[in-house]
């Protein structure tokens, strides 16, 4: 009998070590097979088995979870959501994550290591930390007037702080309500069809991911590059071009939307949009020397993240001297996203320097810790600081006594430059009215904030619809709310 039981408790053993060691191959051999296994729903319960941190504004939270009693029990929930959607882009369990839902996603989910006090634990319990909070640069009355501003118009408003590259606004209209995506039923569904169907896009976030031509705007970029190379001496002498301005290699006449542009001045030129001036300018200061500026303002970055991929705006490198001249005042293949001209109005307000735009702040753990902490990003020189106090010049010039006085702000010093973008097969299609621009108060030794602002379908006929009277007053609006002294 005692030989049968030692036999029994031997199989016995044996069988506990056949479990032990099935149990390690699972776990530890296969563990990456199950656990990338569509069936294997244990990932997702656990995502949404508790809280996402919060994205704040203002040290305010624009984000929540809200208990659904489910299965996947928490979703995501928006306060003034078509107002920071391009900010935040949306968190859902059907369609994924966008802008810093998704490019802050460890931190909100708890996912990320750093947040974990004791990571091999969490690692065997397969547990999550509380999810992190992210704090973003926004200001929230510069959002709000730049989407008030465009509100019944379709366009986009960038604004930054021109000495760290903090972005102070960020809105793309038409807009859309994040929150009813957040979840994986009908709702989520149709509201995902809906938007996708909808010609307007609303989801498209106009202000980083589409590129616009610039139209006149550019011309900033081309004056610094003439100035900058000595092409142009000074701001009050002649500049010898013809009106009309006979493309190089062509019959095409390129002509002016305004008169006395003949041998116009720089100072002259710049206040009155002279396309023929810098297109000449363009052409005199040659391919290399535009290319190289254009570069040093941000154009041709294919790798720029706010932390969110922003579209390259491009200037086009392989053209001959007559699309070089088109290039110049913002046209043929030059386009541009409202951030990219935003900076390029930093740039001329900072002294010449370009600061990379971020917009996260910081990240903090739950318990309120600081994560990880932002700062002034990288610097590049776009121009010399002579050209751009010249340039400083110029835009004053532009709201004080040219196209831009729509700008203008009491007891403030403004700085602009107006731009009317023909696009469309044959310029078909309606103008898009631009205007960059920067600011500071008067009792200031520099600008606090520097906007560019676009509208696609600017209200008026085609010959009425100018920068200066469509996208300025709403840029003046942003400009205020950051300005203002009873918010410092």
């Amino acid at each position: 009998m005692t030989r049968h039981i030692r036999h029994a408790a031997l199989f016995c053993a044996l069988l506990l070590v056949a479990l032990l060691v099935n149990a390690a191959r699972v776990q530890v051999l296969h563990a990456e097979d199950y656990e990338a296994n569509p069936a294997n729903r244990r990932a997702v319960i656990v995502r949404y088995q508790q809280p996402r941190g919060d994205i704040l504004v203002d040290g305010r939270p624009v984000t929540g979870s809200r208990d659904t009693g489910e299965h996947l029990r928490y979703e995501r929930t928006y306060r003034d959501g078509p107002l920071y959607a391009p900010v935040t882009g949306f968190a859902s369990q059907e369609y994924g994550t966008t802008l810093l839902e998704a490019t802050e996603d460890a931190v909100l989910s708890g996912a990320a290591p750093v947040l974990a006090p004791l990571p091999l634990w969490n690692d065997f319990t397969r547990s999550r930390s509380a999810g992190g909070d992210v704090l973003t640069t926004i200001d929230p009355r510069a959002q709000r007037a730049a989407y008030e501003g465009l509100r019944g118009r379709k366009g986009a408003v960038a604004a930054v702080e021109p000495s760290t590259g903090r972005i102070l606004a960020l809105v793309s209209v038409p807009s859309y309500d994040p929150e009813p995506l957040s979840g994986n039923g009908r709702t989520a569904r149709e509201t995902w069809a809906r938007l996708n169907a909808d010609p307007d896009r609303p989801m498209l976030n106009r202000a980083v991911r589409r590129t616009y031509p610039p139209g006149s705007t550019f011309k900033v970029v081309t004056a610094a590059a003439a100035l900058d190379a000595g092409v142009v001496r000074g701001l009050d002498e002649p500049t010898r071009s013809p009106d009309p301005y006979l493309l190089p290699g062509t019959t095409t006449r390129l002509v002016n939307g305004a008169g006395m542009c003949r041998n116009a001045p720089l100072r002259e030129a710049f206040v009155r949009s002279c396309n023929t001036v810098f297109a000449q300018l363009g052409v005199t200061t040659g391919l290399a020397r535009m290319r190289q500026t254009a570069k040093s303002f941000g154009f041709n970055d294919p790798d720029l993240r706010i932390p969110f991929r922003v579209a390259p705006s491009t200037f086009d490198t392989t053209v001959d001297a007559a699309q070089l001249a088109l290039s110049s005042i913002g046209q043929f293949n030059t386009r541009a996203t409202p951030l990219q001209m935003a900076t390029v109005a930093a740039a001329v307000a900072s002294g010449g320097q370009v600061r990379e735009p971020y917009l996260v702040e910081r990240t903090t753990r739950a318990s309120g810790g600081t994560v990880s902490a932002a700062g002034p990003g990288a610097v590049r020189r776009a121009m010399l600081p002579a050209t751009a106090t010249r340039l400083r010049e110029l835009m004053r010039g532009v709201v004080e006594d040219g196209t831009g006085r729509k700008a203008a702000i009491r007891g403030a010093v403004v700085g602009g430059k107006t731009g009317t973008a023909q696009h469309g097969l044959g310029n078909s299609g309606t103008p898009y009215a631009w205007f960059i621009s920067w600011a500071q108060r008067e009792d200031e030794l520099e600008p606090r904030v520097a906007v560019a602002v676009v509208v696609e379908d600017a209200e008026g006929s085609r010959r009425e619809i100018s920068g200066g009277g469509t996208a300025a007053p709403v840029a003046r609006a942003v400009m205020e709310a950051v300005l203002e002294p009873e918010r410092r």
